[in-house]
């Protein structure tokens, strides 16, 4: 995830999430680094446990693993984590990829693009599975 990062920090000329977001008022960066966002987002999924690497245990661990041995409470933890983790790491990549807050079009404020596209990459990584339940 690091390298498919590194060239859009090194664009930037910062680490920081706003002056890479004001570096794309113009053009987003996803039109010149899209190999880069590919990479970044399997790495997401990697990372966040979907769909085509969605099995972090063992076989052997499936009937005695956290998904049976924690009540209620514990399991919905579990899951809330998960799933934070995931709307954590699409506004990640809303800032890196396609100009955070800022607005191509004028009747939308930097607010609803900011979360239209975070609802948009959420439903990206959610959508897999929907692919893989036929």
């Amino acid at each position: 995830m690091l390298i498919s990062i590194l060239p859009i920090l090194m664009d930037a000329n910062s680490l920081n999430l706003i002056v890479i977001v004001h570096f794309q008022e113009y053009c987003w960066n996803i039109f010149f680094f899209f190999p880069s966002f590919l990479l970044c987002f399997i790495a997401i999924l990697a990372e966040t446990n979907r769909v085509p690497f969605d099995l972090p245990e063992a076989e052997s661990e499936l009937v005695s693993g956290y998904n049976v041995e924690y009540s209620s409470v514990g399991f919905v933890f579990f899951f809330l984590a998960e799933y934070s983790n995931i709307i954590l790491m699409s506004s990640f990549l809303v800032c890196l990829f396609f100009g955070g807050w800022l607005s191509p079009f004028s009747f939308l404020s930097g607010t609803s693009v900011f979360f239209l596209n975070c609802f948009f990459l959420t439903f990206l990584l959610f959508g897999f599975v929907l692919l893989y339940l036929d």
